[in-house]
């Protein structure tokens, strides 16, 4: 039986086609896709920028469905919504046996390292399977990109009552906002975008906003915190230049997390980063207990993941959309498939 597919065969380049629908192996699942959440992920490689990444690739790895053929998987039933760990783990490694399956070092992550999910059928590991737990499929196929966040949030150890700078107002820095939040902290968004700066502040009432563009970065941090700094610096920008940028940010003992990704390398005044005593982290993907944490905020209703999406598109029409989510000038926050 054949499937319709979606290939990014290129930069710049997508194409349907069809595909023998996968028969699950003895460890798999089959999980026929409900919803596809556009991330970051699948721009960069459309435009190139996307390290550890070759083509042609099936693109996709925010997804929900429907279990298929659950395959005797323990505890899972056939036609129960799901979504699932898109970081595939070989579970030998030194990562794998350390409880950091996020970083494995043979890591195959679905839509990057291995094709993903803009299909009408996808196989997966048993291991990998997340319960619904009542989530719409909305809702479940935002857990991965919001679970990025709250494992950068984990990553920085945020407390309750301490400032964290949180630049980049993308889908991962919105996600990583609400979970400081959640986890006591007072967040600054920071972001060269008003617009996007609006809605941190309309939608997720964060309190403290700043303009790369317009303000005086610093001497706002410095009335923000009182002359203290934020004790939390986390990018999510991928940028080169912002990361860089960031280190002049932090307070005395604070920790600065990596969560976005770019392919240069970074820069920084080793006297200025030691005389603090700083610690520098980066945060890879996520882990189940990121998931679990993530359904948990959204049932206790902390987190509305609906607020997130902006565009909402037929499998058929990616094709002719997809390019015009690059363009900052559409507003794009979220865009969301349904098959």
């Amino acid at each position: 039986m054949m499937m319709k597919i979606l290939a990014c065969t290129e930069p710049g380049e997508l194409a349907y086609g069809e595909k023998e629908m996968p028969v699950p192996d003895t460890d798999e699942s089959l999980i026929r896709i409900k919803r596809i959440g556009i991330c970051g992920t699948d721009l960069h490689a459309f435009e190139g920028t996307q390290p550890f990444f070759s083509y042609p690739r099936i693109l996709g790895h925010e997804l929900s469905g429907v279990l298929a053929d659950p395959n005797r998987a323990e505890g899972f039933e056939k036609g129960e919504a799901v979504t699932f760990i898109p970081y595939f783990n070989c579970g030998k490694c030194i990562a794998c046996r350390s409880g950091k399956p996020n970083c494995c070092t043979s890591i195959k992550v679905s839509g990057v390292h291995i094709d993903g999910g803009m299909v009408e059928y996808l196989s997966v590991p048993q291991y990998a399977l997340v319960h619904g737990e009542g989530l719409s499929f909305d809702e479940l196929a935002l857990v991965e990109p919001l679970a990025i966040g709250a494992h950068g949030v984990r990553r920085a150890e945020v407390r309750s009552g301490e400032y964290v700078l949180v630049i980049g107002a993308g889908p991962i820095g919105l996600g990583t906002m609400e979970f400081a939040r959640i986890a006591g902290g007072k967040v600054i968004a920071m972001d060269m975008n008003q617009a996007r700066l609006n809605f941190c502040r309309d939608r997720l009432k964060v309190d403290h906003l700043i303009n790369v563009t317009t303000d005086d970065v610093t001497a706002k941090l410095d009335d923000i915190t009182g002359g203290d700094m934020p004790t939390v610096v986390i990018d999510c920008t991928g940028s080169q230049r912002a990361i860089n940028n960031g280190f002049q940010y932090m307070a005395h003992g604070a920790r600065y997390v990596l969560v976005g990704l770019q392919k240069g390398e970074i820069s920084f005044s080793h006297p200025e980063f030691h005389k603090r005593e700083a610690t520098l982290m980066s945060s890879r993907n996520a882990t189940r207990a990121d998931f679990e944490h993530v359904i948990a905020s959204i049932k206790k209703g902390l987190v509305d993941p609906n607020n997130y999406i902006t565009h909402r598109v037929n499998f058929d029409e990616i094709g002719a959309e997809f390019e015009s989510w690059l363009d900052p000038a559409n507003g794009v926050i979220k865009a969301m498939v349904e098959l």
